[in-house]
């Protein structure tokens, strides 16, 4: 009898639900450990808010993704049980993290192991957008290209050329590292404040939001959604940029002011964007943005390899086990 209790309290204890059908590496890891029982949604598309609800109910981990929006009314659900929640994502602005924090609810996020995939992909769009390369290939496919013509489908070079850089982290660094090649002239950088050890690799300066806009040729966002970045790249910034310029946001939607970005590429503030991130995700199919040859938008796909989301599940849940455990997490959010 006290065998049976034990093997039912070490159950309890590992009861966790799985808000989406994650990559298979992940969910072995919770699978084949001892004691722990999943719960999962099996599905690609995100958790009805109902069955969230519902699944969240009288479990000690929650393992999440950043399209779940984990606020009071969740927790409330989960009742004084959830002891852990660890989130498939470097970004935690889909977290109460207050709540969270009130209730004595540890977090475990990834860090490290999307930035090189993301700095690739900030690379890749911003070639994209600067080269003109989904317009040029629309052409093709569409009888546009007729012969060689010295002035059609021309862009704008990184060589001998400024980068600006919002939020000098680990993947500005890494966007910075793969530019740098191309024969960047200059890189500036703004944030939080100014980081002279880590911007000697490039000979970064640090300047203000707005000197940034003023004299960066291409601006790449890469900063965290705060109160303080949220709608910073709005109408002053986009009138402060070259009308050469070009755009790249692969952080948060919410960093951007839309209808301000949209106006400054409608009526040639700036001559072009490229977006992986938008507000809201998905973005509506009639969304004005859409309708613009100079803007190219993705479904964010900046971690988007094999094996970086693997890698991301693994450390997803191991940082919910040994959260459970109460052990150290690989990646713990220090609330």
């Amino acid at each position: 009898v006290a065998g049976a209790r034990s093997a039912r309290a070490v159950a309890a204890a590992m009861s966790v639900f799985v808000t989406r059908r994650i990559p298979a590496e992940g969910l072995r890891v919770l699978s084949q450990a001892s004691g722990c029982r999943v719960q999962q949604w099996d599905s690609e598309e995100p958790v009805p808010r109902a069955e969230l609800l519902a699944g969240v109910a009288g479990a000690r981990g929650l393992l999440c993704l950043l399209s779940d929006r984990i606020d009071r009314e969740v927790l409330d659900a989960a009742g004084p049980d959830l002891k852990v929640i660890s989130t498939l994502s470097v970004g935690f602005d889909h977290l109460a993290l207050d709540e969270i924090k009130k209730r004595g609810i540890r977090v475990g996020y990834t860090p490290d192991v999307l930035t090189d995939a993301t700095a690739e992909l900030s690379v890749a769009l911003l070639l994209s957008v600067c080269r003109r390369l989904p317009e040029a290939a629309e052409q093709v496919k569409s009888g546009g290209w007729t012969t060689w013509k010295p002035l059609w489908m021309c862009g704008y070079g990184l060589s001998d050329s400024t980068v600006g850089i919002i939020g000098l982290g680990r993947i500005g660094q890494a966007v910075a590292r793969r530019l740098k090649p191309f024969g960047v002239r200059k890189f500036l950088y703004t944030g939080s404040g100014p980081k002279p050890e880590i911007a000697a690799e490039f000979g970064a300066e640090f300047v203000p939001l707005m000197r940034l806009a003023k004299e960066s040729d291409f601006v790449v966002v890469t900063c965290s959604l705060t109160p303080a970045t949220q709608g910073m790249c709005n109408k002053d910034f986009f009138g402060r940029m070259k009308k050469t310029s070009v755009f790249v946001n692969t952080s948060r939607g919410a960093v951007v002011n839309q209808e301000d970005l949209y106006n400054a590429l409608a009526h040639g503030q700036i001559a072009a964007a490229g977006l992986d991130v938008t507000t809201p995700e998905p973005l509506p199919t009639d969304h004005p943005l859409l309708s613009l040859k100079n803007c190219v938008i993705l479904p964010h796909i900046g971690s988007a390899t094999y094996a970086t989301r693997s890698t991301m599940a693994v450390l997803a849940a191991n940082n919910l086990l040994a959260g459970l455990r109460g052990e150290p997490m690989p990646q713990e959010l220090k609330l």
